[in-house]
């Protein structure tokens, strides 16, 4: 990648970070073949037949228009990360200050939704990178991360996703994410334990040698 000199450097990435070499979500060869509109047409008639399936009045006005919201929800709002044309502008500096050490951003809020129930994942993500020539923007850590977490998602994946955006986007291997969140499949299902959370962690390079930064991330 070619920054020409330049101080500050948008880029609007799609296909040159390699989703493919990502732990990717199962998404089908055709994802995109149909609008945005067209999805939200064909989501509100689903819901119009699953809320009329359990019961519900759908002449009732608190009702009526709820499949038109929830189908408005799931494409422009909770699952808009899974098209790529949404993946935020990234914006880098030139580390003119030659700064080196770690640089850490931490309970960076989250919400995403569990890719087996449909219900929200809720926590806070800890990063850390070791610039090499250019720094990034710190709201950018926080898009990049909301980005990601905006689709149906497992943890674990959502973690490494995360992790391998910043490794490519950043052209540094010293990156290290952490994610904490809570579970309502677990917490408003099933066993339906409250105040739980799962961390899920990714290290490499430097900050996989730092125990320090390490402990910091993991909130120890």
């Amino acid at each position: 990648m070619n920054f020409n000199g330049n101080h500050k450097i948008s880029i609007k990435i799609e296909k040159e970070v390699d989703h493919c070499a990502m732990a990717e979500n199962p998404m089908r060869d055709d994802a995109f073949s149909l609008d945005d509109e067209m999805k939200i047409a064909l989501i509100k008639e689903k819901f119009e037949d699953i809320l009329s399936i359990i019961g519900l009045h759908l002449n009732d006005d608190s009702i009526a228009d709820t499949p038109h919201r929830i189908a408005k929800m799931y494409i422009n709002e909770i699952f808009s990360g899974l098209n790529p044309k949404n993946r935020p502008e990234i914006t880098l500096f030139e580390n003119k200050y030659n700064y080196h050490s770690p640089l850490i951003e931490m309970n960076i809020p989250f919400t995403s939704f569990c890719e087996h129930h449909f219900v929200p994942i809720i926590g806070n993500a800890n990063i850390a990178y070791i610039p090499n020539n250019y720094v990034i923007g710190l709201s950018k850590l926080h898009r990049i991360t909301d980005y990601y977490a905006k689709r149906p998602q497992v943890q674990e994946r959502l973690t490494q996703q995360i992790h391998k955006d910043l490794t490519e986007t950043m052209q540094t291997s010293n990156v290290g994410i952490v994610l904490k969140a809570s579970h309502t499949c677990i917490s408003c299902r099933g066993v339906a334990d409250h105040g739980s959370s799962t961390i899920t962690s990714v290290f490499s390079g430097k900050i996989a040698d730092d125990s320090t930064i390490i402990s910091l991330l993991r909130g120890n």
